[in-house]
């Protein structure tokens, strides 16, 4: 099987989402309203949005309007099935090696045009993802919810793409 040099970047960003779900299964519909000043908003909308986020950036990189996934009212098991739709939808994308350099155009809700390379909208689909997901961290620790490990080193050990060993004493 090839592989890309940013399949390990896609499969953490969706680990991380989903080890996030997880984490706030067991919240209360009143934390999963939670939020905290300076973030996107609630743990559940915060969720939403990167969900929502991720399958815009795959419908305009794949030219397929169909691939929008509208998570508005989905609860967190429907959110985590569309993480994994969205994670597929990842490594089909990546599989096609595509030009960085292309550009592509999409118009947002406002009616505004973008043109911007693959390359910018994957590093953004990334960046986008990070940010979220550090603000539902910060979320969960204001209710006392210790917030799961999910930066690149434990995607790394927990899947044996990392491996530390000890100094020799």
């Amino acid at each position: 099987m090839t592989t890309h040099a940013l399949d390990d970047a896609f499969a953490h960003h969706a680990w991380a989402t989903l080890r996030l779900i997880d984490a706030c299964l067991p919240l209360t519909p009143e934390q999963l309203e939670a939020a905290v000043p300076g973030t996107y908003g609630s743990i559940l909308d915060t969720l939403r949005h990167v969900v929502r986020g991720d399958s815009q950036y795959i419908s305009h990189l794949s030219g397929d309007p169909g691939r929008q996934i509208a998570t508005e009212h989905m609860g967190l098991l429907e959110l985590r099935a569309a993480v994994e739709t969205v994670r597929s939808a990842w490594i089909e994308l990546l599989a096609k090696g595509l030009d960085p350099d292309a550009v592509v155009k999409d118009v947002d809700e406002g009616g505004y045009v973008r043109d911007a390379s693959i390359g910018l909208r994957v590093a953004q689909a990334l960046q986008h993802g990070n940010d979220h997901r550090s603000q539902i961290c910060t979320a969960l620790t204001s209710l006392g919810v210790d917030p799961p490990a999910i930066d690149v080193w434990a995607y790394g050990y927990e899947t044996g793409r990392a491996v530390d060993t000890p100094p020799a004493s």
